[in-house]
């Protein structure tokens, strides 16, 4: 394996207006680039116009569906590993990121991905439901999470003040994730 640094995508699992989950994507990206062990990517589901996975697309925004679709799909391959920041919504994973997500599977076969969740309870049934989707995608999720609280972590559960101890499930995170995605880079060679 070459010296070659990984590639890991930062998802920010809303397109929520008003969501928390870019404040939260921006300090996991700068928490990572900090280690400058790897390089670290955002990518913003908002910035993808998916079409619902299986809905009637009207012959007028037919190309720009499938151009958003092609986009996606192209991001998503382009790294060894991800790190999924998601909120958790109705005790799940956010429509947005649930509807990108079915769009893809080669793309993310034999790879690694971590998670960062927030919600009322640290955003646990977020990260427990996508680790269900990700065993079908045949992606390895690393047992560390990075968990914040809407009560705890938010300012008036909308202005991010994360409590320094999160560091150190961020850094166990961050090493597993490149661990399992070195690994698997070499599966996929």
């Amino acid at each position: 394996m070459t010296n070659e640094k990984l590639k890991v995508g930062i998802i920010i699992g809303s397109t929520r207006q008003g969501r928390n989950a870019e404040a939260v994507s921006n300090w996991m990206y700068d928490f990572a680039s900090k280690r400058n062990d790897a390089d670290y990517e955002l990518v913003d589901l908002a910035d993808y116009n998916l079409p619902f996975l299986g809905a009637a697309i009207p012959a007028e925004t037919q190309q720009a569906a499938e151009a958003a679709i092609k986009a996606w799909s192209e991001k998503m391959a382009s790294f060894d590993g991800y790190i999924f920041v998601a909120p958790e919504y109705n005790h799940a994973v956010s429509g947005a990121l649930k509807n990108a997500i079915d769009f893809l599977n080669p793309e993310l076969n034999n790879k690694a991905a971590g998670f960062v969740g927030y919600g009322s309870l640290g955003g646990a049934r977020v990260i427990e439901n996508l680790r269900l989707i990700f065993g079908e995608l045949q992606v390895a999720d690393v047992r560390t999470a990075v968990t914040f609280s809407l009560i705890t972590d938010f300012e008036n559960m909308s202005v991010f003040k994360p409590a320094d101890y999160h560091a150190g499930n961020a850094n166990e995170m961050l090493n597993q994730l490149l661990s399992w995605s070195g690994a698997l880079k070499t599966v996929r060679n």
